[in-house]
């Protein structure tokens, strides 16, 4: 990895902190709160790439478990890992991998492109990850999880849109263009 990698990858970790300050939306029936670190996720993968989208949540996700109050709340820590956000937080690195990889695979970046990732590969694989998890460690049958889950979609819907905007802004700059163009990862 070179150091402009290292520097993305870092400063993406570091992104994901400073959105872990804004405090979180706690709802009475759910123990897993609204944030807005999964707009973090979808702008890890859209704008560093698969290799290194994944890598940043890897890293931030590291801090985490050693205990970095970083998680919206100022949660840090293994016990995170046990308990009902431990999916959502698992598919962090996956879901900004994905969606990484399937955005570098345009020839031609459109908004309304990058929009679509993130709404149905996004947005879809933490949920896919997340709400299993919840259920399991909550005791809770999938179907009800699942019903739980719905007051999350519109809030998840603005954010996967602001990061495609923000992810199409800054994929269109010059200077991050050249060089995520240049970094494209093939597997």
């Amino acid at each position: 990895m070179k150091i402009l990698d290292i520097t993305y990858v870092a400063l993406f970790a570091a992104f994901m902190g400073v959105l872990g300050m804004i405090p979180p939306i706690m709802l009475s029936f759910t123990p897993v709160s609204i944030t807005l670190q999964t707009l973090g996720v979808l702008l890890a993968g859209g704008v560093l790439g698969a290799r290194r989208g994944a890598w940043s949540m890897t890293i931030f996700l590291l801090l985490v478990a050693a205990g970095a109050p970083l998680l919206s709340g100022g949660r840090g820590g293994l016990g995170v890992f046990f308990g009902p956000s431990a999916g959502y937080l698992i598919s962090w690195p996956i879901t900004a991998f994905c969606v990484g990889y399937l955005i570098s695979r345009f020839s031609k970046l459109r908004f309304w492109r990058i929009l679509l990732i993130n709404l149905t590969v996004g947005i879809f694989l933490v949920y896919l990850i997340g709400i299993p998890v919840q259920a399991f460690i909550m005791h809770l049958p999938l179907i009800k999880t699942i019903q739980i889950s719905l007051v999350y979609i519109p809030g998840d819907a603005l954010k996967a849109t602001i990061a495609s905007y923000l992810t199409y802004r800054l994929l269109k700059a010059p200077a991050i263009k050249r060089n995520f163009h240049k970094n494209v990862e093939t597997l």
